[in-house]
């Protein structure tokens, strides 16, 4: 895959590999300098346990104690974490500025371990470094790259007889026909709030960036803003969508593991949501396959846009009990062997060229989209705090239970992005 194509879709990712349910594992905080005990905090839950395996077969005598938990969980303990001093050794991180826990966030109180002298920092593709450093110095190791679509159970769909729509007068009549069928067209887990972007992104990229390749530049120079642009088009199409019976009853008390049953298991024909979740529907239900398709946002399907970026990568606690342990475990993550385990696992792309990882056959849309430069990033890693975000996630929980509407999402929205950082 060329994977230099992504440099033209500027940076990138929250979401990106925001896996994760119910904590498990091991407690991260237990273990001491003692050079053979890494302790490590993860959200990539379904995939980071063969990583964990094959690094410890490679590293004999070496143990990884590990925990995963849900991305908002995570995010609220993370700094708590660092500033106490009780933080594991490596730890996810997000590439850009749009959470909590992400690169520059991390980054600027000095939480982090500078990687800019390993071995893969200076191969990372011009569009994934650049989210992954800090003042021009890289702090995260980023072995994956992602994309947000519609994914849909290719059992399920022949047993209602339905075919991925392709434009989105097609997605509406899909919807309805799949609800006539007694099977909702996809699930939606909006209970945690992390989720609710998903749809809203897989819109915006075609309602908004196929448009205007320059809209994250304008919004920076304040020559454009959410709540007079296209943003309003797709908020609305997003309200369609659920108006027309695309998601099942009761979004806001599903969970996001709840809504992988319900995709993995054929009670609804899909999710939409990142190729980071295929590992999870397989786990519930090996018996399923699944494809991944841009999500009809317009009835031209040659306007169709993809959100693609670099999904959550690992950090290394700049206060590191096992330091030395903990470089060559994020070292071993960006070693052809690990992206290895790590792209196949969660069906992501390889963030560095030449890795050996094979492409998902189910995503190779994706990949399609990404060589074709038909990608931006995800949206809200080029904005200047996770302010933004915060208030779109909680603003669309609000909508969904009727207690805002967009118009007031939108303007909230622009008042933290004129704000700063």
């Amino acid at each position: 895959m060329k994977i230099r194509t992504l440099a033209a879709v500027a940076a990138a990712v929250t979401v990106a590999s925001l896996l994760a349910a119910c904590s498990s594992g091991t407690n991260a905080g237990s273990g001491g300098g003692d050079g053979k005990t890494l302790t490590l905090a993860s959200v990539d839950q379904g995939s980071i346990e063969d990583v964990v395996k094959a690094f410890e077969a490679a590293n004999p005598g070496v143990k990884v104690n590990f925990t995963t938990s849900g991305a908002d969980q995570y995010q609220q303990q993370i700094r708590t974490q660092l500033a106490s001093g009780t933080a594991p050794d490596v730890m996810t991180v997000w590439p850009g500025n749009g959470n909590p826990g992400a690169t520059y966030v991390l980054a600027k109180p000095g939480y982090l371990l500078d990687l800019s002298d390993q071995p893969w920092a200076a191969k990372l593709p011009d569009a994934v470094r650049r989210v992954a450093q800090y003042e021009g110095r890289t702090y995260n190791a980023l072995f994956g790259l992602n994309g947000i679509g519609a994914l849909y159970n290719e059992q399920a769909m022949q047993k209602v007889g339905l075919q991925p729509p392709g434009t989105w007068t097609d997605l509406l009549a899909f919807c309805k026909a799949a609800t006539a069928k007694g099977t909702p067209a996809f699930a939606l887990g909006i209970q945690d709030n992390w989720v609710t972007q998903l749809v809203l992104y897989a819109l915006v990229a075609t309602t908004v960036h196929a448009a205007d390749r320059d809209f994250d530049t304008k919004m920076q120079a304040g020559q454009a803003s959410f709540a007079n642009s296209p943003w309003t088009t797709a908020m609305a199409k997003y309200q369609e969508m659920n108006a027309s019976g695309c998601f099942q009853r009761n979004p806001l008390g599903t969970s996001y593991e709840a809504s992988q049953e319900l995709a993995a298991t054929g009670k609804t024909l899909g999710i939409i949501q990142g190729n980071w979740v295929v590992a999870l529907l397989k786990g519930k239900n090996p018996a399923s396959t699944y494809v991944l398709k841009p999500l009809p946002a317009t009835d031209d399907p040659a306007s169709f846009f993809m959100p693609a970026a670099a999904g959550a990568g690992y950090g290394v606690n700049a206060k590191a009990k096992n330091k030395d342990l903990a470089l060559k475990f994020v070292n071993f993550v960006m070693s052809p062997e690990g992206m290895k385990v790590f792209n196949g696992k969660q069906g992501s792309l390889p963030s560095l060229p030449d890795s050996g990882s094979a492409v998902d056959p189910g995503i190779a849309e994706l990949n399609t989209f990404i060589q074709g430069n038909r990608t931006v990033p995800f949206m809200d890693q080029l904005w200047p705090n996770a302010k933004v975000q915060q208030t779109m996630l909680s603003g669309l929980q609000e909508i969904f239970s009727n207690q805002s509407t967009a118009d007031k999402v939108l303007a909230a929205m622009d008042a933290d992005y004129r704000s700063g950082s």
